[in-house]
């Protein structure tokens, strides 16, 4: 109940002037965070906390692939969905190598990887949903790709001429470098239609790769005990939910759902979204978020920065 009406709230701020900007994600998790650090978390809230943090996820990113259809993903073309997961790959490879080298903590640089290379907070959670790191990963991880995703909502607009882009290029290299829907769906609309539309697609096709990611992800850490060993006679198993997106995004592609139907499940996928970032927000100690200094954010700085380029470098060569 509380998270849903923290949603509920994050979702009227962001009608006000200079907050139309910001994930209603990210504001809610903030009023959890502020909630849960000065007013405690009382136990009778305790249970729908954890119900939102675990099923209404859960049951979003199911929904989420209600938003996507394998036709639309095709209009990009092979070189252009070949740029897609040559940049989700080597994002995650890149930023994960570069926590060692930074000391960032295993399970906070993927958090921060997945969220970067795919779509930004909705990545984060499916992710932790494998990962099962604390709430204070997810936090931090969320502050991070949502900071840096609004940061080249504005500067990507103001570049194109400078890198010598045409429409379609734009849209591409915004749709594959910005974190967000909604900020890739900002930035490239000031460019065109066209390029608008070239990004939206790209975008939707990056969190279309949010399936065989966390599947991958949760095969790896399920079939491994806490020192990184194969436990005897384990086997590795999936997370439900990634079958249930693939699943959502077929029926999407075959059935014709009509579009005040699509419209207000697109809402309600928002909402429970929402609703699970704010449940960890409750739960998320300002304490221990503050001990991990500045080096995750750091790291995503430097993810952000590398899948802007290496796009970039990709597109001119060969887009």
């Amino acid at each position: 109940m509380a998270a849903s009406v923290i949603s509920v709230l994050a979702g009227y701020l962001r009608t006000l002037p200079y907050l139309s900007v910001v994930s209603p994600m990210m504001l809610a998790m903030l009023i959890g965070i502020i909630l849960g650090n000065v007013a405690g978390q009382p136990a009778w809230l305790r249970d729908g906390i954890l119900f939102s943090q675990r099923r209404l996820l859960r049951i979003a990113i199911v929904l989420l692939g209600l938003q996507l259809t394998f036709a639309e993903i095709s209009r990009l073309g092979p070189t252009g969905l070949a740029i897609l997961v040559a940049a989700l790959a080597s994002t995650f490879v890149f930023t994960v190598c570069a926590a060692r080298l930074l000391r960032v903590e295993e399970k906070v640089a993927k958090l921060i990887a997945a969220g970067t290379c795919v779509c930004g907070a909705s990545a984060v959670v499916a992710a932790n949903a494998v990962l099962r790191g604390t709430e204070e990963d997810v936090t931090y991880a969320v502050a991070c790709v949502t900071i840096f995703g609004t940061v080249a909502m504005f500067l990507f607009p103001l570049l194109p001429e400078l890198l010598h882009l045409n429409a379609r290029e734009f849209g591409l290299w915004t749709g594959a470098s910005v974190h967000e829907v909604a900020q890739v769906v900002a930035a490239s609309f000031q460019y065109g239609q066209i390029a608008g539309e070239t990004g939206t697609i790209s975008k939707l096709s990056r969190v279309m790769m949010l399936a065989p990611l966390v599947l991958a992800m949760g095969l790896l850490s399920r079939g491994r005990d806490e020192e990184g060993k194969e436990p005897a006679g384990r086997v590795p198993t999936a997370p439900w939910f990634v079958f249930g997106f693939i699943a959502a995004t077929c029926i999407n592609s075959i059935v014709t759902i009509p579009a005040e139907m699509k419209s207000n499940l697109a809402w309600l996928t928002t909402f429970l979204l929402t609703a699970a970032l704010a449940a960890m927000g409750m739960h998320t100690d300002l304490s221990k978020l503050g001990s991990r200094g500045f080096r995750p954010a750091l790291l995503g700085l430097l993810a952000s920065v590398f899948i802007a380029v290496f796009t970039m470098v990709c597109i001119k060569l060969f887009y």
